[in-house]
């Protein structure tokens, strides 16, 4: 249980009370899952403090940042959630394709910091973490890491970040701003299909007793933090572009697995709309599609397992995307010579052209993925696609001269550009798009088995549980308890009442 992060009573008084008095000392206030998911809640006073902080700083207030509903500037809240529609100039396609943006998120400008605040805080409000001597462990492959080591600065401890070695060099060079102390940064070999390597670094740390795992590929507050607060913000933003459009409705949500929390946000948008659920993964290691495996460069998204707080019995489509599509569309769009192409020979607006910076490597396999599923329903001008880019383009610069190198010789001009774009845009196909009977979701759900059953020591009967829909649905029941820990928490320690 304590694995899983299921917990809602207090379990070491003694690490609870340490935790209220550093809390109480540093003026750090929790917000709700519920604040989070409708930002509108938030006390007032908090609201006021928060105008003056600057969002990409380690202060305790930013935490009532890490939500969807704030502006472009990242100072106020918005009433929907940031997000661009894709023109059919750029997508080819005539469905509406939506994406919702993370880089508004505070602090690592992408929405793991969220992922990482639903793993810590039931940890907290249930005395099993220790501020005071504890560290704060956090397996990613690149942004819930980032997100782990923010919230840890702000309360004071040490988060340690463990990552493949082979990651974007902006990951790191924002980890060495933001860790503690060198070593807290752990790179294991490999690159973002090397998960099970982290999870062994992870295992090695886990024997200390003053190392906390959080393990978002199976804690479950990673998958309810994003049911509930992702999956309302889109929801918004559905109805948002829908605004006018009475025939409208949301034919499906797309997002790559990676630690599968985002993915739950289509548990919310099935139940509230109807919408389908696609997961994408890299065909270079379809470990979905086809139990296979291999090594990609699709960051964010890693691969060769099925995450624990992956709902596979309620998934829809499996849909791969190579990486040579993101890495080449991220070229094409972040260069003068792409950014040219897609103005005076493809049609598209320049304002909107000057935004694509805000999609980000794993960003572009959904929006592909979006595409490709598009084509395969025959899915027209009154179906919505939502997707989510996790973060922007700002965390690849290296990766665009990585690409221009591997894919056009380090020589990316016109042809380059109509070549990729008809390619990987207008040439997305249907290759690699699985509609999963209820055999294919048997056989996914089961592969589970080896990672988290034979290797990672969760029990059977845990394991085989996740195979109801009714265990998922029943998760959301931890929300509100933990909502009445945290109110009850924040009552205790002080802080909040300081604020106001």
């Amino acid at each position: 249980m304590a694995r899983l992060g299921l917990e809602t009573e207090l379990i070491d008084r003694d690490v609870y009370k340490r935790t209220l008095a550093r809390f109480r000392e540093a003026g750090v206030v929790l917000p709700t899952f519920g604040e989070l998911k409708d930002p509108a809640t938030i006390p007032a006073p908090i609201a006021e403090r928060l105008a003056g902080v600057e969002p990409d700083a380690p202060h305790p207030l930013n935490l009532f940042r890490v939500h969807w509903f704030n502006d472009a500037e990242r100072l106020g809240r918005a009433a929907t959630p940031g997000a661009i529609e894709l023109p059919p100039e750029l997508t080819g396609v005539s469905a509406r394709i939506v994406v919702a943006l993370g880089e508004r998120f505070p602090m690592i400008q992408a929405h793991k910091v969220l992922a990482a605040y639903g793993c810590l805080a039931p940890r907290v409000v249930t005395g099993q973490f220790d501020p005071t001597h504890h560290r704060a462990i956090w397996p990613s492959t690149g942004n819930y890491c980032r997100g782990g080591v923010a919230i840890s600065r702000i309360l004071g401890c040490r988060g340690v970040a463990v990552l493949p070695e082979n990651m974007s060099q902006e990951r790191f060079d924002w980890l060495e701003r933001w860790v503690a102390e060198p070593g807290d940064i752990i790179r294991t070999p490999g690159s973002e299909s090397n998960v099970k390597e982290i999870y062994d670094a992870c295992a090695a740390l886990d024997r200390d007793p003053d190392a906390i795992v959080f393990n978002q590929f199976c804690e479950y507050g990673n998958y309810v933090v994003h049911r509930l607060c992702t999956g309302a913000a889109l929801e918004r933003v559905f109805h948002a572009a829908a605004e006018g459009r009475p025939n409208a409705r949301l034919a499906a949500f797309v997002s790559a697995t990676g630690s599968a929390g985002t993915i739950a946000a289509g548990d919310h948008l099935k139940a509230a709309l109807g919408a389908r659920i696609a997961a994408v993964e890299a065909v270079e290691c379809p470990t979905l599609l086809y139990n296979g495996f291999g090594e990609h460069n699709i960051q964010g998204i890693g691969d060769k397992h099925v995450p624990l707080i992956h709902n596979v019995m309620n998934t829809d489509f499996v849909i791969g995307v190579s990486d040579a599509a993101s890495d080449t569309l991220l070229t094409l769009f972040n260069t003068d010579e792409g950014r040219r192409y897609l103005v005076e020979r493809r049609g598209v607006d320049p304002s909107f052209v000057a935004g694509l910076r805000a999609f980000g490597i794993s960003s572009l396999c959904n929006i592909v993925a979006a595409v490709k599923l598009a084509k395969y329903h025959d899915l027209g001008p009154d179906d919505v696609v939502l997707t989510v880019a996790t973060d922007s383009a700002d965390l690849y610069g290296s990766e665009v001269v990585k690409a221009t190198r591997r894919y056009f010789g380090n020589r990316f001009d016109a042809v380059a550009a109509g070549e990729t774009w008809g390619r990987y845009m207008a040439g997305a196909g249907v290759d690699h798009v699985l509609e999963l009977s209820h055999v294919d979701r048997k056989r996914i759900f089961n592969l589970g088995y080896f990672t988290w059953v034979e290797q990672q020591g969760v029990s059977l009967e845990d394991f085989t549980v996740r195979a109801k829909q009714s265990f998922w649905d029943k998760l959301l029941d931890l929300a509100p308890a933990w909502d009445a820990m945290i109110e009850r928490f924040n009552a205790e320690s002080g802080a909040a009442a300081r604020l106001s």
